[in-house]
Parts: structure tokens; sequence; C-alpha cells
């Protein structure tokens, strides 16, 4: 790498864990760069995967208290969340090369769109959780789900993990969406339930791709510290800038990497 290339990819680091911390949406930044830079889009996926790790495991560690008073039931999740991860790995291993290229811009689209969705998803959650506290201050935040539940939040969660452990963008949402089909009206719990869930689909993707030879330990360990400052930074910069800014920032850098890749085909 020179010096610029470093550099850039420093910055994109660092923008992708202060995003990821903000409002999402950190790999639609570092992946197209990691590609632009040279790598193939499976190398570049990979090491972006295991690069951005620790943002997602920091933000499992910032909702500890929430999840304490998490259903154990919940945690059952784990299971599908580490098969999924996984399964996900392999699928990009096994994927030709030329197949996954032609694939990246569909991805990235799809990845902004469910980012779009996450502010809608949001603000059901919370009106299902204030209903939730209107009809009774007796009302448990966590239901206890029965097992047919469990058994569909299972197979749900491990088509996400899948999703995450394969490219990962936009996972979260579709995590978060589970959550609320099966009844948790907990925000903060439910974000802490999604942090812990997905630190360990990208740990579980991150060391499959370490052990297949996938990452690219120049680039991984330069992204690895900008995202890591700029995630322990990035409440300053919300603050300045907005939790909407930043979303509506991510969704046009989206759609104009999809359209740009769609353009190069």
């Amino acid at each position: 790498m020179t010096p610029l290339h470093s550099l850039l990819i420093f910055v994109a680091g660092f923008i992708g864990g202060m995003m990821n911390s903000i409002a999402g949406g950190g790999t639609l930044i570092t992946f197209p760069l990691l590609v632009w830079h040279g790598l193939s889009p499976i190398n570049a996926n990979a090491t972006n995967t295991f690069a951005l790790w620790p943002g997602s495991l920091g933000g499992a560690w910032g909702y500890r208290h929430e999840l304490k008073k998490s259903e154990r039931p919940f945690f059952v999740l784990i299971i599908p969340s580490l098969l999924g991860g996984l399964l996900g790995a392999i699928l990009l291993r096994l994927t030709p090369e030329q197949v996954f290229a032609r694939m990246v811009p569909f991805l990235i689209l799809f990845a902004t769109l469910l980012f779009m969705v996450q502010g809608p998803v949001q603000r059901w959650l919370r009106r299902k959780q204030n209903a939730g506290g209107q009809a009774g201050q007796h009302q448990p935040q966590n239901p206890v789900i029965s097992g047919k539940w469990l058994i569909g939040a299972s197979f749900f969660q491990l088509l996400a993990a899948t999703y995450g452990g394969y490219f990962g963008a936009g996972m979260g949402i579709v995590m978060l969406a589970n959550l609320g089909l099966i009844g948790m009206t907990d925000i903060h719990q439910m974000n802490g339930l999604k942090n812990i869930f997905g630190s360990i689909i990208n740990f579980v993707a991150a060391m499959y791709f370490i052990r297949a030879g996938l990452v690219n330990w120049p680039e991984a360990v330069v992204m690895m510290a900008g995202a890591i400052i700029g995630g322990y930074s990035s409440a300053g910069v919300a603050r300045r800038m907005g939790r909407e800014f930043a979303r509506r920032a991510v969704i046009v850098i989206g759609f104009v990497l999809a359209g740009l890749l769609l353009v190069r085909r």
C-alpha cells in the first residue's frame, strides 16, 4: 500500500466505524473502497468483515445493562447466529469470483434499501413499546414466547445470520424486525440483543475468512484502527451532524455506489 492508500483506508474505516455507531451502514462506505483499492470483491468483503468486527462487539458491550434484563429464551437465537454466520461465510468462499462481482451492485442496493426502512421499523417498534406501556404497568416488557414462535424466530435468525456472514450490510434491521415480531417491546434490549447476535455472526465469519486466507492483513489492520477510533469518537460527531443527516448521507452514498458499479459492469 502507498501512504495515500493507507490514509484513504484509515479514513474509510474511521467513517465506517463512526457511521455504525451513529446510524449503521458503515459497510456501504468501507467495502467499495477496498474494491476500488484493488482487492477482489470476495477478499474485500472478508477484509471488511474482520476490520469492522470490533465495532459490533463494542456495541454489544454498550448495552450490557439492558442485556442483563432480557429473558433467557431470546439467547437461544445465539445458536442460529453461529450457524448462519458460518454458513454465509462458507457460501461466500464457494461463490465464484465473477459471480460475486456481478452480485455486488445488487447486494449494495439491497443493503441500502434495508437501511432505508430502518427508520420506519424503529418508529413501529417504539409505537409498539408505547402502546404496551399504556395498556398497563403490569404488562411484561419481554413476553414468554411459545416453542412454535421460538422455532420460527430461530429460522428467521438463521436466514439473517446467513446473509450477515455472506455480505452483512443491513442485517441489523432484519434482526430488529424479527425480535419485534416475536413480541419484544423494549428497544434498548432489542438493540443489545441485535449487537450480541451481530458480533457473533461477524466473529464466526471473520474467523472462517482468516482460516481460508481471504483477509488482506495490511488493509485490515489499517481499517480496523480507523474503525475503532471512529467508533470511539462518534459521540461528539453525532451531536454536531445529527443522526438523520448521517442516515441520509449513507442512503445517498449507497445508491450512488450501486449505480456506479452497475454502470461499470
